[in-house]
């Protein structure tokens, strides 16, 4: 059987991308992908050119069920997402189970991600972490789901835009103002800001800028409680 390649690709640096991904593309036989105009960008600065197939989050069932027949007929896929890893607040993970159950050897290429990048330089402490991806964009939803999440005590990872950044700052501020808060804006690219500090105070930050622009990956520290209890256990 054909296999189906999950190839993680930059989240902004294209120096990030690695000699595996690099190697994946230039042997597949097609290349799906969540935005066929990003992704040939992608190809045409490494000089690959390959066959393109659209397989975003709108159309994923119907995409899938297409590259299955594509492995089928004994061609190897590789697919990337706009950036990052696939399936982690990404599409791909349909994609991937689709192919395993028609019996396809799905392989990770590991690549980079905004979760991960973030995570590293945070500081978490603790040995729970939790991601959740994009909270709901209606308020009651978003403010209940975090409700959850900062009452749970372990250390959450959100991602935002920077439409809605203040007010998911001020919904943590409202609901937990001891949490330490770590935000990653534009990761890895030429603009890239980490900011640390309370919620109150991060969201005063961007709250008197002009305009607040790129993509934020967010991490809010761990209760205290819930952290003493981690280090006690560990004695």
């Amino acid at each position: 059987m054909s296999k189906l390649y999950i190839v993680g690709t930059p989240i902004g640096n294209l120096g990030d991308i690695t000699f595996r991904a690099l190697e994946t593309f230039r042997t597949a036989d097609v290349i799906a992908c969540e935005d066929t105009r990003h992704t040939l960008q992608l190809l045409t600065h490494f000089e690959i050119r390959k066959p393109l197939i659209s397989c975003r989050s709108q159309n994923e069932t119907v995409a899938s069920q297409k590259i299955i027949k594509l492995l089928d007929d004994g061609q190897t896929v590789a697919y990337a997402s706009d950036a990052g890893t696939p399936g982690i607040s990404d599409p791909g993970a349909v994609l991937a189970e689709y192919a395993r159950q028609a019996g396809h050897e799905v392989v990770p290429i590991p690549g980079p991600s905004a979760f991960a990048t973030l995570v590293s330089v945070a500081g978490a402490g603790g040995k729970t972490l939790i991601f959740e991806g994009f909270l709901s964009p209606k308020p009651g939803r978003r403010r209940s789901r975090l409700r959850e999440l900062l009452a749970d005590g372990s250390a959450v990872v959100v991602y935002e835009s920077p439409f809605r950044i203040v007010k998911l700052l001020q919904d943590i501020a409202d609901i937990d103002t001891d949490r330490r808060i770590v935000i990653g804006r534009e990761l890895t690219k030429l603009h890239e800001e980490i900011i640390e500090g309370t919620a109150e105070e991060v969201r005063n930050n961007f709250s008197a800028r002009d305009s607040i622009k790129g993509e934020f990956a967010v991490f809010i520290s761990g209760s205290k409680k819930t952290q003493l209890s981690e280090k006690s256990s560990d004695n």
